[in-house]
């Protein structure tokens, strides 16, 4: 789950910037990645094409992901069973 997280961020982040993605630790905090709203937003939507289900609507609560590390776990919490 976590190379197809980073997988996605790298695509969206060299569409957005042209430049090298930054390392994702699990540690590393969203909000210093350099990706704006409408960066994760894209990240989103493309992982629910691609995964064919997105978190932030089967949770129940509302929860904001605040490192990698916490995103990946969020995805994967709520991966549907195969």
């Amino acid at each position: 789950m976590r190379d197809k997280i980073q997988q996605v961020f790298n695509a969206v982040w060299r569409e957005q910037n042209g430049t090298k993605p930054p390392v994702l630790e699990s540690g590393t905090l969203l909000l210093d990645t350099g990706l704006d709203s409408l960066g994760f937003a894209i990240i989103v939507t493309r992982l629910d094409d691609e995964l064919g289900y997105d978190p932030f609507t089967i949770a129940e609560n509302a929860i904001y992901p605040q490192t990698f590390g916490e995103f990946a776990a969020f995805y994967e919490k709520y991966r549907p069973a195969s």
